[in-house]
């Protein structure tokens, strides 16, 4: 969804054009969904984690600065919401993994055998990144899979655009060393 129609959409919400805001969700479901999934390992919970994310991020649209991008926005709160999950039932973060064909973007698809060995090569991509401690998978996710700018991971994790660059400098690092075959540098 772009950026413009997102501000457009967010406006006419806050106008009182609530049915809008199903736009943002059906847009959006996904990945928040992928999020609480990562997060918890579970996937009622996810759903529900999911679901109240949505409705958080509803009680909160007016504080939405609609010059800005939506989804990191939503991704921040939702990232809050399953943060206070986990806090709450004190519990440590599982991986779960997902489609690794994800992984491999549509325009380095080639042909299907091109295609089969991006599949092995993005599903052993996606293993070593959700195998990396969750401050560098969250920010390489961030970077690579949603296109968040520097600026956007530093607002959305709480920390500097310094100490994004050094994760996913160090997260890269880290997916070179296993994907050759190492264990940690």
């Amino acid at each position: 969804m772009k950026e413009k129609r997102e501000a457009e959409i967010v406006r006419n919400i806050l106008l009182g054009e609530v049915r809008l805001y199903g736009d943002l969700v059906r847009e959006y479901q996904g990945p928040v969904y992928n999020l609480m999934l990562r997060m918890t390992g579970d996937a009622d919970v996810s759903a529900d984690l999911a679901q109240d994310a949505f409705v958080r991020a509803y009680e909160k649209l007016e504080t939405f600065n609609q010059r800005r991008r939506f989804f990191p926005w939503l991704y921040t709160l939702a990232l809050n919401v399953a943060r206070d999950w986990l806090r709450k039932e004190g519990r440590d973060r599982h991986v779960f993994v997902e489609d690794a064909s994800v992984m491999v973007r549509e325009q380095d698809r080639r042909d299907e055998s091109r295609a089969m060995n991006d599949r092995l090569d993005g599903a052993k991509a996606f293993e070593t990144v959700m195998a990396l401690d969750p401050k560098y998978r969250e920010a390489l996710i961030l970077r690579y899979r949603h296109d968040f700018t520097m600026q956007e991971i530093a607002s959305t994790l709480g920390i500097g655009v310094s100490a994004v660059k050094m994760r996913l400098s160090r997260g890269l690092d880290m997916v070179r060393h296993r994907f050759d075959g190492g264990s940690n540098p």
